[in-house]
């Protein structure tokens, strides 16, 4: 597959499943657009939203062909008192997996599916922070898009979002160890997402949120880390009552194993139902 049909497909994936989903939606979208932005990139908002994300990751393995991920992000917060939410995202990726040697055929299925929840304050402003736990659950459908191990680690978000300041940022970190037997071997992985956001009173916004990687049991070193820099732009659209927070970026990685991929180009669909 190549890398334009690639986005050609994942583009019409994401639209079909987003235009159901409006179809079915009943919320009504009282905040200006300026302001649902700014919801959609905190990642601890008190804020059910089904994100889509596909990563187009180009040039990967051995063959330079296009791995392909969309990954399914429901958040759902939970009420847990008066001053603490718990905000819960689960990540459910569906992979394209191009083949490695001459004569394999390309693999589609369910990769391991991760599941976060974050502590943190209901009524917090300005600097606004979550901590908590992450839990990987095997439920690779193939043995070559994930491990049959579970994992777990501890996870945390940290960023600034203040009323009438169009800059977000911050960054999300977490880091899953293997735990107990499966094929696939075990598991030590970190990840990284610093996120910087640039807000315009149309809801249109720019972007930059990389996802840097570490292998900690990578056998060699150069094959450890995985560093992308790149951007992008957003915009916040409204299909009736539904408000829908939209996204494109490129990201070149600087640092790569490997075999794996040198860009990386993301689309999001974020379908937001705000209280």
């Amino acid at each position: 597959m190549t890398p334009t049909r690639a986005a050609s497909t994942a583009t019409l994936r994401m639209a079909l499943i987003v235009a159901g989903l409006g179809a079915l939606s009943t919320a009504r979208a009282e905040l200006s657009s300026e302001e649902l932005a700014k919801l959609a990139q905190n990642p601890v908002a008190n804020l059910i939203s089904v994100p889509f994300q596909n990563n187009a990751n180009l040039n990967y393995g051995p063959r330079k062909q296009t791995q392909d991920i969309l990954n399914i992000q429901p958040v759902i917060p939970i009420d847990f008192s008066p001053d603490w939410n718990i905000i819960t995202r689960t990540i459910v990726p569906l992979i394209s997996q191009p083949a490695v040697f001459p004569g394999e055929a390309r693999t589609y299925g369910v990769g391991a599916t991760q599941l976060s929840a974050f502590l943190s304050p209901a009524n917090a402003k300005g600097l606004i922070w979550g901590v908590g736990a992450i839990a990987q659950i095997p439920t690779a459908t193939q043995p070559q898009l994930g491990p049959e191990r579970w994992g777990i680690g501890p996870t945390a978000v940290v960023l600034r979002l203040d009323p009438g300041n169009p800059w977000v940022y911050g960054a999300l970190v977490n880091n899953v160890w293997s735990i107990g037997n499966g094929a696939g071997g075990s598991y030590n992985n970190f990840l990284l997402q610093p996120f910087l956001n640039y807000n315009f009173k149309s809801g249109t916004y720019l972007t930059s949120s990389p996802i840097a990687t570490a292998n900690w049991e990578a056998t060699k070193a150069k094959d450890t880390w995985t560093v992308p820099v790149g951007g992008g732009v957003g915009h916040i659209f409204h299909l009736g009552r539904l408000p829908l927070n939209t996204q494109v970026s490129a990201y070149y990685n600087v640092v790569t194993p490997t075999y794996g991929p040198n860009w990386q180009v993301r689309l999001q669909a974020q379908v937001m139902f705000p209280k």
